[in-house]
């Protein structure tokens, strides 16, 4: 794409999307580009249309794979090719919205006895006890823990906004123990190969699954598991679900809202308006 590519990345840059987001979003367009063996100047709706029938139907990719996909080329066509009729046309896919797969409290401590390393463990506590992604625990740096006021600071998290949540207690000592343990030079908490690159994402979702096997759990664990754990097992706690919201970063409240269809513990605590009929509380509350 040579020149057009150049420009791509200009107005990704210009509006700031995250680093993983302009990549992303190059990697669609260069595979569409690929795909036809044409400049996407050259081209249009149509053949849009036909690079992703080739992704539902020949590739397969997911729905949430398509959906990444419609959304590089509707920028590469508005905003880039300053063509937007094209952009228009395209249709947005049907994502479904399943329930996210939950580990249980026993299940966690499980999975954090069987980490090989200090480190990882570090990381996958951290993790799942503030509710991180895995690119903000990834990204941490030493300044972003505040042990005097129990927080921790997230820095452009999903979005580009910021946000504090909580450094509990055993996250704080588990922290200590890293630190006492392996010393990390730089600035960053969690360093990669070198003192100031990023710890590779890859490498912690592969000690996640080698600790899962060893842990025999036979529910699939990914950082993002962890994450949904840590908001449903707040929710059977009590914990309200604008609090939530807050911790995990969610722009919309519908969001976090999905949670309460996964706690069962949640719905179960749940009273049936059935239960209060002829109750001094009903006649009060419901006429």
């Amino acid at each position: 794409m040579g020149q057009l590519r150049d420009r791509m990345a200009e107005d990704l840059k210009l509006r700031r999307y995250k680093p993983s987001t302009c990549d992303n979003y190059l990697r669609c367009a260069r595979a569409y580009a690929a795909y036809h063996r044409r400049s996407p100047q050259e081209m249009g709706i149509e053949e849009v249309r036909a690079f992703l029938l080739h992704l539902v139907q020949e590739r397969k990719v997911s729905p949430a794979t398509h959906h990444q996909y419609v959304a590089a080329l509707k920028f590469l066509y508005a905003t880039t090719l300053k063509r937007p009729e094209v952009a228009v046309a395209i249709p947005w896919p049907k994502v479904p919205h399943t329930l996210p797969s939950i580990l249980s409290g026993t299940e966690v401590e499980a999975l954090l006895d069987a980490m090989g390393s200090v480190k990882f463990r570090t990381i996958v506590l951290t993790a799942y006890g503030a509710g991180l992604r895995i690119n903000e625990v990834c990204s941490l740096g030493v300044e972003d823990i505040d042990s005097k006021r129990g927080l921790i600071h997230v820095r452009e998290g999903k979005h580009g906004r910021d946000r504090y949540v909580m450094l509990g207690s055993r996250v704080l000592l588990a922290l200590r123990t890293y630190w006492r343990v392996t010393r990390p030079t730089g600035a960053r908490l969690f360093p990669g190969h070198k003192p100031d690159a990023v710890i590779s994402h890859e490498a912690v979702r592969k000690a996640l699954r080698q600790a899962a096997e060893r842990s025999k759990l036979t529910k699939r664990v990914t950082p993002h598991i962890l994450r949904h754990s840590f908001a449903t097992h707040l929710l059977e706690l009590g914990t309200d679900v604008r609090v939530i919201q807050a911790l995990l970063g969610h722009k919309s409240i519908r969001t976090t809202a999905r949670y309460a269809q996964v706690s069962q513990a949640h719905v179960g605590r749940t009273r049936s308006p059935v239960d209060t009929l002829g109750s001094t509380e009903a006649k009060a509350k419901l006429g």
